[in-house]
């Protein structure tokens, strides 16, 4: 532990800079518009476009490209979720999905899939098919691009929040 003493000025200086570093930075990690997420996090787009092809192909539509920048805004929902420990299209900062996008630079139509659970790619998407509304998003003819990432919960990390984002 190092204490401040008159006895050694330099001492003093570099072990006052240093907590002035240290109290900058975390001035500046507080400022910060997106939260560190609870657990492990993964964007997984490249993961899921066969998965997404084959659901999309099936039903005569073209395949999805992953798209970097949807992935960002997906791995930012999902960490939301997985801090929060609760699914929400809505963030606890005021920010709803249309604002989320914007402030990602996603412009044109875009729709967002979320899930929590403890299951994998495939069951994921298996889930998603079974419902009207998760299906109606991924099989939009509207929608080229998509951004796939999931958060690990940090108390169970054998739990994930996900997050798909499709955009044109």
């Amino acid at each position: 532990m190092t204490s401040l003493t008159t006895d050694s000025p330099h001492l003093d200086r570099r072990t006052l800079l240093k907590t002035v570093g240290l109290a900058a930075l975390g001035g500046i990690a507080a400022c910060t518009s997106v939260q560190l997420p609870t657990g492990e996090a993964a964007g997984v787009s490249s993961s899921a476009t066969g998965t997404l092809s084959t659901i999309r192909t099936s039903a005569g539509l073209p395949a999805l490209i992953p798209d970097a920048q949807l992935e960002q805004a997906a791995l930012q929902q999902a960490g939301y979720m997985a801090s929060r420990a609760r699914m929400s299209h809505t963030t606890g900062w005021g920010k709803d999905f249309a604002s989320r996008m914007k402030g990602n630079g996603v412009r044109g139509a875009a729709g967002e899939n979320i899930a929590e659970g403890r299951f994998d790619l495939q069951k994921l998407f298996d889930i998603w098919m079974h419902s009207d509304g998760h299906r109606r998003n991924m099989l939009d003819p509207d929608f080229s691009r998509f951004g796939l990432a999931y958060v690990r919960d940090g108390r169970d990390p054998s739990l994930r929040y996900w997050a798909l984002v499709l955009g044109r």
